[in-house]
């Protein structure tokens, strides 16, 4: 994957474009509904690409990156990553020239916001926001975007006119001269009407969900191929991504959502999906995380040779829950096991890539068991050194896996022993360090070294005794 500085240059130019016309009300959409998924950066960047369009238009001067990093306070690699967030929620599109000469522009297409209503009964972003913000306050945002229903069915009666009853038909002569000024009523080439268009709730690509395997895991006489419209996969799809089902736990979810006449109800099975999600995570809420190593904090973007380049690759590429299940030979990590890492994830705001060393490090270091306070501590750590990459974790994990063990020992200390016990310390393949880099290996199993020792003392006897 590239790095932010092969993507974008503070001499790169851009222009901030709009699809459709930004309303005031999106603000308070934008800060109250958006802000707590994607942070204040990213909100601070989309409102500063929307000051830079003059009122009414939909297209602003041309800039370079330098400026908005000045009008920002913030470095490339920020507005990169804010840009990418920006990006994967649909408020914004990115377009990119290269000229003969290697320069590059970008135009910056800002999406209007979902309006409360699509956003409340979205499926995904309003779960994500509940769970982020809770209960209560997600009450009170829905209170604050809803209003009460004027009561005019019951005590009001429509006495709205319809436009036949107010205007009268055009003349013959009329709608000929109007026929001769068609082409004036169109805009001009390459220009459109300043206007709103409708903004498109989050959908996951079909490509992500396995709908062959689901299909065969389904009797056609309960649920017919038909029966899996265009709108029912892209509710799977969604629902899938957001509780992490799989193709033979979805096909359960699928048969509780066929009504009477074989028709999939589209409530019932979010509703299905939403009740196993629960019940197999006591009641709690998917969280909004981003699943893999953000691409401009990935380091080893060239093709990995050597056996640490592709373990960093892997690393970086790799959801923690995926390392969790490889780590553990291809089972379910245990519900303890993945509480302890989300909450890891979201109070020392370690990224993915990060998590993923920290589960290695630790599943080997303590006999394949994830111990909360260990967990933490390490984690600590790291959030202190602001770790950011896959290698600066592992690099790190090397320089200080002494202290780290003292930690697991002293948890140890004050208890007595009836007998001394050899401690065998596994680690990871990559704490082994190449000789070529000018320092010994790391050794990883200290009874074999005693009993050599213990071999050569005795070879020693008896060339004596001889």
């Amino acid at each position: 994957m590239a790095q932010h500085w092969q993507e974008i240059l503070p001499i790169d130019r851009y222009i901030v474009a709009s699809d459709g016309l930004l309303h005031e009300y999106d603000r308070k959409v934008l800060t109250f509904l958006y802000q707590p998924l994607i942070g204040s950066t990213c909100l601070s960047l989309y409102m500063t690409l929307w000051a830079e369009l003059e009122e009414n238009r939909l297209w602003s001067d041309s800039s370079t990156h330098h400026l908005l990093m000045n009008m920002l306070g913030l470095n490339l690699k920020d507005i990169y990553e804010a840009r990418l967030k920006l990006e994967g929620i649909g408020l914004l599109k990115t377009f990119v020239k290269t000229d003969e000469e290697g320069d590059r522009s970008f135009i910056y297409e800002l999406i209007p916001p979902l309006t409360p209503e699509q956003f409340f009964l979205d499926g995904m972003l309003n779960i994500f926001l509940y769970r982020k913000i809770g209960k209560n306050h997600f009450a009170r945002l829905k209170r604050f975007f809803s209003d009460q229903q004027m009561p005019k069915e019951k005590e009001y009666q429509d006495v709205t006119r319809a436009f036949q009853d107010v205007f009268a038909s055009a003349t013959p002569g009329s709608l000929q001269y109007l026929q001769g000024l068609s082409e004036e009523m169109e805009p001009e080439v390459d220009h459109h009407f300043i206007g709103r268009n409708n903004s498109k709730p989050i959908q996951i690509e079909l490509s992500t969900f396995d709908f062959d395997l689901l299909m065969a895991g389904l009797n056609e006489s309960l649920v017919p191929k038909k029966s899996l419209t265009q709108k029912v996969k892209e509710m799977i799809s969604n629902l899938a991504f957001l509780y992490n089902i799989d193709p033979i736990q979805m096909k359960n979810i699928v048969l509780s959502a066929v009504d009477e006449s074989s028709e999939i109800d589209l409530e019932e099975l979010r509703k299905g999906a939403r009740d196993w999600y629960q019940y197999v995570n006591q009641d709690q809420l998917p969280s909004l995380i981003e699943r893999t190593q953000p691409a401009a904090q990935q380091v080893q973007k060239d093709e990995p040779k050597t056996q640490e380049e592709k373990l960093i690759r892997y690393l970086e590429t790799t959801s923690p829950l995926r390392v969790l299940k490889d780590v553990s030979g291809g089972g379910e990590p245990s519900k303890s096991d993945l509480q302890i890492i989300e909450e890891v994830m979201f109070k020392q705001k370690l990224l993915p890539g990060v998590i993923n060393v920290l589960i290695q490090f630790v599943m080997l270091k303590t006999d394949m068991k994830l111990t909360k306070g260990y967990v933490e501590k390490i984690a600590g750590h790291w959030a202190r050194k602001q770790i950011k990459t896959v290698k600066e974790a592992m690099d790190l994990a090397k320089n200080e896996h002494r202290t780290y063990i003292g930690w697991t020992d002293n948890k140890k200390a004050g208890r007595p022993t009836k007998q001394k016990t050899i401690r065998k310390e596994l680690i990871p393949e990559w704490f082994e360090e190449s000789p070529e880099e000018g320092k010994p290996a790391i050794q990883t199993n200290k009874s074999e070294e005693d009993e050599a020792k213990k071999r050569a003392i005795e070879e020693k006897l008896k060339a004596f005794r001889k």
